[in-house]
């Protein structure tokens, strides 16, 4: 079988099959695109044949590869973590718009928009909450992959810090509603890093409600929401004595992003 007629033969979207076959052969994307005659060998043939499948089930190429870039950082992902999406970044390049010494991750996950803020402030004093071990395992290991010094903590959101500030928390939240139709194209992913409740809003609650306790004067508080959720989620910080509230839309113009400040 040539790359040719693999990559013909594959049923999946045409640059997905690209990146298996890459990971399949060893060969980059672009020796794939360059080559197409290029013989397989038959050890890779039958992984790629492997990968197809996968993917024709619906897994994500994340989980294949066991790899998702984010923020110019390439991280192992597995299926305890949440695959980083792009319209997170925003979250990344508002946070890195403010001044700050020390920051909070909340719900790390992979670590992805910790090991970010740590790598473009890389003075500041990063701390990554995650509630699973599992996830806080794949933490630990793209923090010692890069060599970013992040503080990891085990525990949900303010549990493991109590007594301590910060100049910024940051969090992606679980948003998604409970028996959301959307939730069945993501069966791989870890529920617990999606779904939040009957209104999608039960983490957000318990963040916003808590961060005043834990940020310096003048600190921000910057977290991830879903579509729809802006209104809700402004009237959440203002409740919270926050203030300075606003929501910035990602690149397809859905607001995104919900930040406020303390006193």
């Amino acid at each position: 079988m040539t790359v040719a007629e693999a990559l013909n033969g594959a049923g999946i979207e045409a640059r997905e099959a690209r990146l298996l076959l890459a990971a399949a052969t060893g060969f980059s994307e672009a020796s794939v695109l360059a080559y197409p005659e290029r013989d397989l060998p038959p050890a890779a043939e039958m992984q790629f044949r492997e990968f197809v499948q996968r993917r024709g089930r619906g897994e994500p190429v994340a989980y294949i590869l066991g790899r998702k870039e984010f923020y110019g950082i390439e991280l192992a992902v597995n299926p305890a973590v949440l695959i980083p999406r792009p319209e997170t970044e925003l979250l990344v390049d508002l946070a890195l718009q403010r001044g700050f010494s020390s920051v909070v991750d909340l719900g790390t996950g992979s670590g992805a928009i910790a090991l970010a803020l740590k790598r473009h402030r890389p003075d500041a004093r990063v701390v990554a909450v995650e509630a699973s071990a599992a996830a806080l395992a794949v933490a630990r290991r793209n923090a010692v992959k890069h060599a970013l010094e992040i503080d990891f903590r085990h525990g949900r959101w303010f549990e493991p810090l109590a007594g301590e500030r910060f100049d910024l928390i940051v969090a992606n939240p679980p948003y998604v509603v409970e028996g959301d139709p959307h939730l069945a194209g993501l069966q791989f992913e870890p529920l617990g890093a999606l779904v939040s409740g009957a209104d999608g809003l039960d983490a957000i609650r318990e963040i916003v409600g808590g961060a005043p306790r834990h940020l310096q004067r003048g600190g921000w508080l910057l977290l991830e929401h879903g579509m729809g959720q802006e209104a809700a989620v402004r009237e959440l910080f203002l409740q919270a004595g926050l203030e300075e509230v606003g929501s910035c839309p990602d690149l397809a113009r859905i607001p995104r992003v919900a930040g406020g400040k303390v006193k």
